[in-house]
């Protein structure tokens, strides 16, 4: 889902597409430095996913890999994705690349997760960038309009973790992981979800307000939006689990037809 929203920020960046092995060059080298912040990730947090249901079938936790090995590889693919940035794209993309790596492999994962409620929010910055290093990747600026994707993205983070939170509430409380159900209760969790999902409906709308996109998007986030709003208010009126995880389910596909809506929208109204 990264990679997809990666390739959307290259090809709104530009009328036409203009050159194919730089949209596959950028997404390669995007691609690893993402794939070596997700390895640091998982050597940082192998002893919690070795208790966790979600994600205990990791290479880590099931000895299949050691942390030295783990860390080796993320450090070459690391390197490799920064270096193919820096000398087949430019050099602003591969520092929001590694910006990104930073922020989550370190910032997030060392620091914030466990240091307040408010890590998906904080944290999701980094999680949010990747239409922006798509967008820099070939413009070689950092575009309003790419910023906008990413606030689509930071909004939308919160309720999409924080459904699969609540769904593993007890997972994340037995390893102290301090996320908002476990700290403030899930009904303070729901509220939270809410909100945010409108927050995210007037985000979404706003490709359309300055004039990035036309009226196939703003049909298509009204429509998504509804329905997001829809799983949230379910989410919150209700103390059956599973609709938590129907609601993260769902947000999952909002994301990526919501960027699918605005590929259709650029390329289709010219």
């Amino acid at each position: 889902m990264m990679l997809i929203c990666a390739l959307v920020g290259m090809l709104l960046a530009e009328e036409t597409i203009s050159s194919v092995s730089t949209i596959l060059i950028a997404l390669i080298g995007i691609a690893l430095c993402s794939g070596s912040a997700a390895a640091i990730n998982q050597v940082i947090d192998r002893k919690a996913d070795a208790a966790m249901t979600r994600t205990d079938q990791r290479p880590l936790p099931q000895g299949e890999l050691s942390a030295l090995h783990a860390s080796s590889f993320a450090l070459v693919i690391g390197v490799a994705g920064a270096l193919i940035l820096f000398l087949y794209i430019n050099t602003l993309t591969m520092i929001l690349t590694l910006a990104s790596l930073v922020g989550y492999a370190f910032i997030y994962t060392v620091y914030l997760k466990r240091a307040t409620p408010q890590n998906i929010v904080i944290g999701g910055l980094a999680g949010a960038a990747p239409p922006l290093l798509g967008w820099t990747a070939i413009s070689n600026t950092i575009d309003p309009y790419a910023l906008l994707l990413v606030l689509i993205i930071f909004v939308w983070t919160p309720p999409h973790f924080w459904a699969l939170a609540i769904y593993r509430k007890e997972e994340y409380a037995k390893e102290s992981i301090p996320m908002l159900p476990v700290t403030h209760g899930v009904a303070f969790t729901k509220l939270q979800i809410v909100l945010y999902t409108i927050i995210l409906f007037i985000v979404s709308v706003l490709p359309y307000i300055v004039l990035m996109s036309g009226v196939i998007y703003l049909v298509s986030a009204i429509i998504l939006s509804s329905i997001f709003m829809y799983y949230a208010l379910k989410l919150y009126f209700t103390d059956d689990d599973a609709v938590a995880m129907k609601t993260f389910n769902f947000s999952i596909y909002y994301i990526f037809l919501i960027f699918l809506a605005l590929l259709l929208d650029h390329y289709l109204v010219q």
